[in-house]
């Protein structure tokens, strides 16, 4: 990820007042991406609101997506721009799956 690639996703996600974002360092770790990005949103509508943003904001700087899924979901939404995922998450579901200790090396 490249830093001005932080930077827009960081700024877009506080601006829109995602919550507990999290930025993982996967690089070496796995094959599918190099960067996991965690989020959480207050409601499906504040998720939405995010992934909207998101995208909008990762179209104009010309970031490549490279796919979305879960857009109408309540629960959890993915955002693929290939060396970078992105989920934004609901409370419940960011804490039955754990994705932090799932990948966070320090946490092992």
């Amino acid at each position: 990820m490249t830093e001005s690639s932080k930077k827009i996703i960081e700024s877009c996600l506080e601006e829109i007042k995602a919550q507990n974002t999290l930025f993982l360092d996967l690089s070496g770790l796995n094959s599918f991406t190099n960067f996991l990005i965690i989020t959480t949103g207050t409601s499906s509508r504040h998720m939405s609101a995010i992934k909207d943003k998101l995208l909008k904001d990762l179209k104009f700087n010309q970031i490549k997506i490279s796919g979305v899924e879960g857009q109408n979901s309540n629960e959890w939404i993915l955002l693929d721009l290939g060396d970078i995922v992105i989920n934004i998450m609901s409370d419940d579901s960011r804490k039955l799956f754990d994705l932090e200790s799932l990948w966070d090396p320090a946490l092992k």
